[in-house]
């Protein structure tokens, strides 16, 4: 299968359902072969036969992408059946824990960071020496519109995203000179089975009902999934080197990659961001 990213070999993490298998689909349609790495065996095999029947080439790899022995495992097995890394898209998540910090219980709290913060770290320890070795890579974290602002009884959510995109800020400022490139990334809404989990979740009823009512309304959207594309064709646009020049930037699907190249601002920037933005507006992505 030609296209745009033959020779790249990809790790999509979250990769069973939704953005994720959105993302793995498209950059196996542009040639690249991917590792759909998730904790869910059986979506992951429906995932890689849906590739590989369509020409593309790409292994279920199931992992615990809060695991140090499991990421290790992952990456490893990648790298041995597919060849050396070139690309990690980071797109696993977790929409909760929702209510007031005073409220909460901070172990599942602690444990939305491991999946938000620790993942992607255990990941970039992982595939980081092979890039900075080979002097080529890219990085794509898949943040969330909750990386510029803040939302009242998403402080999880908020917080991980948030780190996501200074996470991408501090690999592009650290391996510059080694020609490895990161970006962080909004991808858009879609109401995909987290999106569904999130409505159906009592505290997000009880602390955010006007989200809840927003996803409601969005599940009944028969046009609601065409960011799942336009994501997807962000993720290649950006695996594609062309765009090397934002390294370390967040993006959103409306921003103009063109233009922000010769320096126009990122469109969110424009007007400046929403100093006290309504809940439903920070909404869990994927």
């Amino acid at each position: 299968m030609a296209g745009i990213l033959e020779g790249q070999v990809a790790i999509v993490t979250g990769a069973g359902r939704g953005f994720g298998k959105a993302i793995a689909q498209r950059l196996a349609r542009e040639g690249a072969a991917v590792a759909l790495v998730s904790r869910s065996p059986d979506q992951l095999d429906l995932a890689v036969s849906e590739i590989t029947e369509a020409g593309g080439k790409a292994i279920a790899v199931p992992a615990d992408v809060t695991s140090r022995e499991d990421v290790a495992q992952a990456v490893m097995s990648a790298d041995s059946r597919l060849g050396p890394i070139t690309l990690l898209v980071n797109n696993a998540g977790v929409p909760g824990p929702f209510g007031p910090l005073s409220e909460i219980d901070p172990d599942r709290w602690w444990a939305a960071q491991a999946v938000h913060i620790r993942a992607p770290v255990l990941f970039l320890n992982e595939i980081l020496p092979g890039m900075i070795a080979r002097r080529s890579g890219r990085i794509i974290l898949v943040s969330a519109l909750a990386a510029r602002m803040a939302a009242a009884y998403m402080s999880a959510y908020c917080t991980g995203k948030i780190a996501q995109s200074r996470l991408a800020e501090e690999v592009a400022l650290e391996n510059r000179e080694h020609g490895v490139s990161a970006f962080a990334i909004d991808p858009g809404f879609v109401f995909t089975n987290l999106a569904n989990e999130t409505m159906h979740d009592p505290a997000a009823q009880r602390w955010l009902p006007g989200m809840v009512e927003r996803l409601k309304a969005q599940s009944a959207n028969p046009n609601a999934s065409g960011d799942l594309e336009r994501c997807a064709q962000r993720c290649v646009d950006l695996a594609s080197g062309r765009y090397d020049g934002l390294s370390g930037r967040y993006l959103e699907l409306p921003d103009d990659l063109d233009a922000m190249l010769t320096g126009a601002r990122p469109h969110w920037q424009k007007d400046g961001p929403p100093m006290n933005p309504s809940p439903e507006n920070s909404s869990p992505r994927r």
